[in-house]
């Protein structure tokens, strides 16, 4: 049973309209009202929303202004014994009881979004392990670099702030990746350099036999349609709360290892290999912005008219 729980707190002016609102709408469950809360000249009200109907509820509750002269803080509901909830969940449309909290979803991508000093840690130590992974024609070590590696949430939060008009977010994300991948870069370098010099790099490598380093430095047209596929995989997973998914999209999108690539690649005078990396890595980023705008916007389409004819279809 998917439900989520409101807790809002609000001017007793606003008590009785959002009473009423809430009220009359049967997947509202489990109404509370408590008159002059703790905080000044406020009331507080809790309840159960179905989660396919919380999208409107939210949406009647910030029109009505309970957000600008209050506060709105939900919470999922892990589990819930009640009849009632059950027989009302029974009779909603799949399209509403399955449908994204598109606030949830968006607060989750602005939260993933903060920049803090291990974001760039991160992408440092990802850089480097995926350097040993080229240097030792390692593809677990690649694999395990992408995993580390953070910058899928800055691509989505990109992604977010150009789907919502949100200059910040976007000039915000698109610093902390240019600063990230110069970063891993620059450390990169040194440590390959370091590496070079000491010949610690595996003989294979050394003659030429690089699978792993060809594999990233040389993109196509197969280079596009994974990251244009991972793009969709990974906001679609984000709007669903599916983590396997996601952890899929985070080692199927060559991303770090490319600009370890280009690290490791001028660390041994391979100039032609570091330009095809750098285009891998621009590739990639470009790609997901692209498809995460599109795929957001699109399934939120989506989703509405689902809901839409859902609540238009005649009941039984």
């Amino acid at each position: 049973m998917d439900l989520i729980h409101l807790r809002m707190v609000m001017p007793p002016a606003l008590t009785q309209p959002a009473v009423d609102l809430l009220s009359s709408d049967d997947r509202v469950l489990n109404l509370m009202v408590v008159k002059s809360a703790h905080l000044p000249a406020g009331d507080a009200l809790e309840c159960d929303v179905m989660k396919g109907a919380a999208n409107g509820v939210l949406g009647d509750l910030r029109r009505l202004g309970v957000d600008r002269a209050g506060s709105i803080a939900v919470d999922g509901v892990e589990m819930m014994f009640s009849h009632r909830a059950e027989q009302v969940e029974a009779d909603q449309p799949r399209a509403l009881v399955h449908a994204p909290l598109w606030a949830t979803v968006e607060a989750h991508i602005r939260s993933e979004g903060t920049y803090l000093p291990s974001f760039y840690l991160f992408l440092v130590i990802a850089g480097l392990i995926s350097a040993v992974g080229i240097m030792t024609n390692s593809q677990i070590l690649i694999v395990a670099a992408m995993v580390v590696g953070p910058e899928y949430n800055a691509i989505t939060s990109i992604a977010l702030g150009l789907d919502r008009g949100n200059r910040r977010r976007v000039r915000d994300g698109v610093r902390a990746l240019t600063v990230g991948f110069l970063l891993a870069i620059v450390v990169t370098l040194g440590f390959a350099a370091l590496a070079r010099a000491a010949h610690l790099q595996s003989e294979a490598f050394d003659l030429g036999l690089r699978p792993v380093s060809h594999l990233i430095d040389t993109p196509d047209f197969f280079s596009v349609v994974v990251a244009f596929l991972a793009g969709v995989v990974g906001i679609v997973s984000l709007t669903e709360a599916r983590g396997t998914a996601l952890l899929g999209v985070f080692i199927s999108v060559t991303t770090i290892p490319a600009a370890s690539d280009v690290a490791v690649s001028l660390a041994f005078a391979e100039w032609h290999q570091a330009w095809g990396s750098l285009l891998q890595l621009l590739l990639n980023v470009v790609v997901l912005v692209v498809v995460g705008v599109l795929t957001l916007r699109m399934q939120r389409r989506l989703w509405r008219r689902a809901a839409r004819r859902a609540t238009a279809r005649p009941g039984p």
